[in-house]
Formats: C-alpha cells, structure tokens, sequence
C-alpha cells in the first residue's frame, strides 16, 4: 500500500484512477478498485478504506494537486474525503490495460466457480466441470464486467452457454441424518456447504437436518459425509427450489 500523500510510493498494480471531470475541470483521486465499486453499488463503507491517499488530484500521473480554490468553488468544500465521496458517486474508475486484463482474469475464475457450485446439467443432475464451463463461456465470447457482482454476471451467463451446454442454476433441499458420534464434525460440515432450514435430535442421539444447498455442491457434500460416517450418514434430495 502506498504512504498516505505521497504517490512515489503508490502500487499501481493495486491502486487506480477515479475521475471526475465537471464544470471544465478533471478532478482525480487514488483508489482500491473493488472497494470503490462496492461503494458505489450502495455498500457502507467509510470512504477512508477506499482511498489510498487523502489527496485531490488534476492529475495524478503528473502528479499535480488540484487547487483549493477549484474545490471549494465547484464542490463547496475543500475536505478530501467529501470531494472523493462525490467524485465516486459522479465519476467514473480507470484502469490500465494490464489491470484491466488482470481483473478480468480473477473475475472470470470467480464467475466460473459460481456457476460450478451453484448449477446443474439437468440431464444428468450434475455440475459441469470448470473447463467446459469455460469453454462454453468463450465459445460463446460472453463479456465480463470486471467490477460488476459475481452473481449477477453468473446468471446472465448461465443463459448465454445454455445454447453450447446443458444447464441451469438451481438449489436442492436435502435431508441428511447423522449418527451420533459423528454429529459434531458433521454439524461444522453441512453448515459449510448450505443453508439450515431444520434440524432435530433423535431419541438415539443422531441429529436430522434439512438444509438448502447450491445444486452444484450436492456431490461434494455426500462425499464429505460419507467419508466421516463410513457411509452410515443417510442423505435424500426432497425437492429442487428453484
């Protein structure tokens, strides 16, 4: 991270440009990209976690300061951290070409495990592997945001690859009991793979538990139970909720 005020220290690699230019003016300020989006998407984040410095640029790359008489005539305040405030609101993020293929790379690794973990081949009920995903996705050349939410970019592209792959993204409602000496390790793992909706204790000390569960993570959550319970564990899919 770069020294607060003094941009010989920046890491441009991490940090980039948001501009504003208003009233003839170019107003520039340094920051961590996805936190910037993330507040501008409406998220409470303290604008002091977004910026990596506290100054007002014209030009960051040149490194000149934008005057306060500039700022207090165009925003009416000379505070850093309000002008940034409106600057990311109004203005728009830069990246460089490097960065931008740097984003766009983790995005779509990211966007690929969404769609692993969360869908299906309705044929045969099961996740599609990462590469044919990934195939699909360039075979269809699908744009990717490198700022916008995974899951919102998830779900368009899931309908873009239908036409090169069977699939869709639904969640299953399973059912799982486990025996009583397994039931704390299994609690630690049902949690982690979905949503509890239901659980109760049996007279015999195993443990029941309804859970909802991205449809893509339902092999992984049977090999994981069936390995600690030796395959005594009880598993049954009630129904898909779409």
């Amino acid at each position: 991270m770069g020294l607060r005020g003094d941009t010989r220290w920046v890491e441009w690699d991490k940090e980039v440009v948001a501009r504003l230019t208003t009233h003839g003016e170019r107003f520039e300020i340094l920051v961590y990209p996805e936190l910037a989006q993330d507040y501008r998407a409406g998220k409470d984040i303290d604008i002091r976690e977004i910026l990596a410095g506290d100054i007002i640029f014209e030009d960051v790359h040149k490194g000149l300061k934008a005057s306060e008489e500039k700022l207090q005539e165009i925003f009416e305040t000379i505070n850093p951290f309000e002008v940034a405030k409106v600057i990311l609101n109004d203005g728009e993020i830069h990246l460089t070409a490097e960065q931008r293929k740097q984003r766009l790379e983790e995005k779509k690794k990211q966007i690929i495990d969404y769609i692993v973990r969360n869908s299906i081949s309705p044929q045969t009920k099961l996740p599609h592997p990462p590469a044919r995903i990934e195939r699909a996705m360039d075979e269809t050349k699908v744009s990717i945001d490198p700022f916008q939410e995974v899951e919102e970019q998830a779900k368009r592209i899931v309908k873009e690859i239908a036409s090169q792959i069977p699939i869709r993204m639904e969640k299953f409602q399973i059912a799982v009991k486990i025996p009583a000496e397994f039931t704390g390790k299994g609690y630690g793992i049902v949690s982690r793979f979905g949503t509890i909706k239901k659980d109760e204790w049996q007279s015999d000390g195993s443990w029941v538990v309804i859970i909802d569960i991205p449809a893509g993570l339902q092999s992984a959550l049977k090999d994981e139970i069936n390995h600690l319970t030796k395959g005594r564990a009880q598993i049954k899919i009630l129904e898909d909720t779409k």
